[in-house]
């Protein structure tokens, strides 16, 4: 069982639900997100979501969107993604995902990509633009190198649909709440429940549920129907506001705390 696994089994016998908290790499620089991956984790974050930024982000709201523009701009690249989680792994042990659109990695080379994240320490991918039929471009590599394909269900997913991405998914399950793309919309509790519901019947895997989630009433309600939440618009948001701040680590970890308390000792 790798780092993800172990994490949702540790969370649960304590009766806690997982934090996950997206970051786009290199936004405001590498070594600020290295600041922030660490005090995050010091703030009770479970899983880290780190993007690699993409000029094309077509899943992404226009936060993310200008985050990741942010950090080409500064240079940030896939290779130096991977560099930061090397780094990130001399001193750290939280599961990592690398979040992002699969032209950058076909660009780096495919099976180059999975030896790479694997020797990095990466514990698994989500790619959001490789549906089913076409992960196997990439998974014939990633999942030789023990990396989680980390798969995403949304409202709109079918019952046969749902079965066909089950079959192969490993890690968690990623549900979208809300149709659309991130941070535009607040998500609807009871939705979430029942859609949660039909998944829990067709499989154990945990489900983290993401899009839309920014306090910690959200977090709370979500939670209590959920595996985890994952949040990533406000935080990316947070980071822009206070990049210039001498504080920057401590406002985002302080907000970090205050929503892992709303996922302790769920019922």
């Amino acid at each position: 069982m790798g780092r993800i696994g172990k994490k949702f089994e540790s969370l649960r016998a304590r009766n806690e639900k997982a934090l996950i908290v997206y970051l786009t790499a290199g936004d405001p620089s590498l070594d600020a997100t290295k600041k922030l991956i660490l005090g995050l984790e010091n703030a009770g974050v479970d899983i880290l979501e780190i993007g690699v930024p993409f000029s094309d982000p077509t899943a992404d709201g226009p936060v993310i969107q200008a985050a990741s523009q942010r950090a080409l701009k500064n240079g940030t690249t896939l290779k130096g993604v991977l560099n930061l989680v090397a780094d990130i792994r001399r001193v750290s042990e939280i599961p990592v995902v690398l979040f992002g659109y699969f032209n950058p990695i076909f660009a780096y080379g495919v099976k180059k990509f999975a030896k790479s994240a694997q020797k990095a320490g990466v514990d698994g991918v989500l790619v959001v633009d490789l549906p089913p039929e076409e992960a196997q471009e990439l998974r014939i590599y990633s999942d030789a190198a023990g990396l989680d394909f980390i798969s995403l269900v949304a409202p709109t997913t079918g019952k046969n649909r749902l079965k066909t991405i089950l079959q192969s998914a490993t890690g968690f399950l990623y549900y979208i709440s809300i149709t659309g793309v991130t941070g535009t919309a607040a998500p609807k509790t009871a939705d979430i429940a029942r859609e949660v519901a039909i998944i829990r019947k067709l499989t154990k895997m945990p489900i983290a549920v993401g899009f839309g989630i920014s306090n910690a009433a959200q977090a709370k309600e979500i939670g209590a129907v959920a595996d985890g939440i994952v949040i990533g618009s406000a935080v990316v948001k947070l980071i822009d506001q206070n990049r210039d701040s001498d504080n920057l680590v401590k406002i985002v970890a302080d907000y970090a705390k205050e929503m892992k308390h709303a996922l302790m000792k769920q019922t």
